[in-house]
C-alpha cells in the first residue's frame, strides 16, 4: 500500500458566537482543517493526479497556491512584511495567471510540511495584525483596504478552493462529504 501524506485530520469546532476576531479565526482555522480533510489518506501520486479532464488543478497545486494564500494576506498584506515564499516551479496559464506547475520535484510531504507552517506563521501574526480592525493596508488585487476586508477575503479563499478540493477528492477516489 502507498503511504499517505496528510494522515487523520480532526476538524475543530467553529465558533458560533463570541468577538468578531474569534468567530473569523476559528472559521479560518475550520476551513484550513477541511482543506486537509480533503488530502486526507492520499498518496503522493493521488495528490498530484489532474482527475478532472477540463481542468489542471490538483490538490497539491491547492496546497501550495494555499500557502501562498496565507503568506501573502498575513505577512505580505496584513503585516508589511516580506513573505518567505517557497520556490515552487510555476507556470503563465493562458489567461495570463501564474499558476504551480505540477512537474515541480518537491515532494508532497514537504509541500504538506510548507503549508502548515504557513497556516502557523499566520496563527502567530494574527493578534498582532489585527489589533486595528478599521486600518487601512495597501491591497494589489482590489485597492486599499480595511482589515477585516482581508481577513474575509482569505475565508473566501478558502471557501472556493475547499470546494474545488472536494471535487477533485470525489473525482480521485470517490469519497464524499459535506
Amino acid at each position: 500500500m502507498t503511504e499517505s501524506v496528510v494522515e487523520k485530520v480532526v476538524r475543530p469546532e467553529r465558533r458560533l458566537s463570541g468577538t468578531w476576531l474569534e468567530v473569523i479565526a476559528s472559521n479560518l482555522d475550520y476551513h484550513r482543517a477541511t482543506f486537509l480533510w480533503k488530502c486526507e489518506g492520499l498518496s503522493e501520486a493521488q495528490l498530484r493526479q489532474r482527475p478532472l479532464g477540463s481542468s489542471a488543478l490538483t490538490l497539491l497545486g491547492l496546497m501550495r497556491h494555499l500557502q501562498v494564500v496565507e503568506r501573502a494576506w498575513f505577512q505580505r498584506t496584513l503585516a508589511a512584511t516580506t513573505a518567505n515564499f517557497h520556490p515552487y516551479r510555476t507556470h503563465v496559464t493562458a489567461d495570463g495567471e501564474e499558476w504551480f506547475d505540477e512537474s515541480d520535484p518537491t515532494p508532497a510531504s514537504e509541500v504538506y510540511g510548507d503549508y502548515l507552517k504557513a497556516c502557523e506563521e499566520s496563527r502567530q501574526l494574527f493578534t498582532k495584525v489585527t489589533e486595528d480592525l478599521g486600518r487601512i493596508v495597501p491591497n494589489r488585487a482590489f485597492g486599499d483596504t480595511d482589515v477585516r476586508f482581508v481577513l474575509e477575503h482569505v475565508i473566501e479563499e478558502y471557501a472556493r478552493h475547499v470546494g474545488h478540493a472536494d471535487l477533485l477528492r470525489e473525482a480521485v477516489d470517490g469519497a464524499t462529504g459535506e
